[in-house]
């Protein structure tokens, strides 16, 4: 492909990009696909010669498309968005273009110094006071295992990346059931191990870890000759958005001199708003946070910040500095790749750059609080109809409801999310609270409107009440 090949095809995608966009509610949620298809459609050999990018589109539209999940359709209520706001598309459009290996100042300086400035952007927009530094980090999951990584290191004097953990007393990780399952898997991949992640019970109305029961699990663990390195308390839970009493936390936490780390993955982008900082009060006393401007924000997937209090231990755990990646003759410079676990890093500050001049944060707040105001008319509708029952209550968008309208109501639920997803217009998933089966409903696609949130209450209770 020449340059002038490439021009032409660039206008053709982006004009097909925009139709896509504007055609999506006519399209189902979820593809009608059995497993293997996508498989079976490619051949099973590579090209020996080049292809005409016609060929290459037209299977693309035929082989590809059929088997894609749509997660910019304004009904996709499942998981949590992965949002793409146009200013966002355009600014990866962007990176892709001059394909930059941000990794360290001097291998793209405006990368660098726009990642500082838009990490302290998004500090003032979401309350942090100052002091608080952040890196943009490909998910959370990446943030969470540095921070683990860190409480390691930490518990371990510092001496664990040279000696490992080999006769170490083993360290202890605390946590409620409510986290995500990067946290196992941090903890997996650090070395930890399963078994010394503590899962704490939760209590009180937003399903938080029982303070009391985390300290005496701490106080044990002591007394059983067993190391505690850190807490992880989350705000705004996966499941069914569960939120630690963080100043609580953080009491117990310097009392005993543990790393707190705070997982706000979806939360954290609603702290823009200011009437729901109360959610995670005490955040400022934590040593890190992480949240996904790509969930709720419109920032493309992917881009998650993590802020530290302090980044001195997250650098003195994953920097290395072999002769050949030294920034020589440049003083106080920042090379964010001693930041985060991969070497190599994208140019991810651009596309919030974008979306942050583009909307402004009010224009940003105006979507996330109709996310919330519709999600609670929702939850209030399903409450008053008598063969439905609310489970959890509304956190932001989040909440869980249950069908009791049959009498194995575990399987019946079941049915009905299955049913929902196949009929597609729109995308629901389950989960598990307090034993039973239940649905979860969230609203955060950032095209989102009042309408779809009705369509949703039309689907829900229509198929209910077509099931045999």
């Amino acid at each position: 492909m020449d340059w002038s090949e490439f021009e032409d095809w660039g206008k053709k995608i982006a004009e097909w990009a925009a139709e896509y966009h504007q055609s999506l509610r006519d399209r189902p949620v979820r593809p009608d696909v059995a497993p293997g298809t996508t498989f079976a459609a490619l051949p099973a050999c590579p090209p020996e010669t080049g292809e005409a990018m016609t060929d290459i589109m037209t299977d693309f539209h035929q082989i590809v498309m059929p088997g894609i999940t749509h997660w910019q359709h304004p009904r996709f209520f499942a998981y949590f968005p992965a949002n793409a706001a146009p200013p966002s598309m355009l600014a990866e459009f962007l990176v892709t273009v001059i394909a930059p290996q941000c990794m360290l100042w001097q291998t793209s300086p405006s990368a660098t110094e726009m990642e500082e400035r838009i990490c302290d952007w998004m500090r003032q927009s979401i309350g942090l006071p100052d002091g608080f530094t952040g890196a943009i980090q490909d998910s959370a999951s990446s943030a969470t295992l540095a921070a683990v990584l860190v409480m390691r290191e930490r518990a371990l004097n510092w001496q664990g990346k040279e000696r490992g953990l080999f006769g170490a007393a083993p360290l202890r990780i605390y946590s409620s059931a409510e986290v995500h399952t990067s946290i196992d898997r941090a903890v997996w991949f650090s070395g930890i191990g399963q078994d010394n992640l503590v899962r704490i019970p939760t209590t009180g109305p937003t399903r938080g870890m029982d303070p009391a029961a985390l300290e005496a699990a701490i106080v044990s663990d002591k007394a059983a000759g067993l190391v505690p390195a850190g807490i992880i308390g989350c705000t705004g839970g996966t499941s069914n958005g569960a939120c630690d009493d963080l100043n609580a936390l953080a009491d117990i936490a310097e009392r005993h001199d543990l790393y707190l780390h705070i997982d706000a993955a979806w939360a954290g982008s609603a702290m823009i708003c200011p009437e729901f900082r109360t959610l995670w009060a005490g955040a400022e006393r934590a040593d890190s946070i992480v949240f996904n401007p790509h969930k709720w924000l419109g920032a493309q997937f992917d881009c998650s910040i993590q802020f530290l209090r302090n980044p001195d231990s997250l650098i003195k755990t994953l920097a290395i500095r072999p002769e050949f990646l030294l920034t020589h003759n440049r003083d106080g410079v920042t090379n964010f790749s001693e930041w985060s676990i991969p070497l190599g890093r994208r140019f991810r500050a651009l596309k919030l750059w974008f979306l942050l001049r583009s909307y402004g944060l009010e224009g940003l707040r105006t979507r996330l609080r109709n996310h919330v105001r519709w999600s609670h008319a929702l939850c209030e509708r399903l409450r008053a109809e008598s063969d439905f029952e609310i489970t959890s209550e509304p956190i932001l968008s989040l909440f869980t409801f249950r069908y009791t309208g049959a009498t194995d109501a575990d399987a019946a639920n079941q049915r009905l999310v299955d049913a929902i997803n196949e009929d597609g217009r729109i995308y629901l998933t389950q989960t598990l609270f307090e034993g039973q089966k239940v649905i979860r409903f969230q609203a955060g696609q950032f095209d989102c409107t009042e309408e779809d949130i009705n369509m949703a209450f039309e689907v829900i209770t229509q198929i209910a009440r077509d099931m045999p």
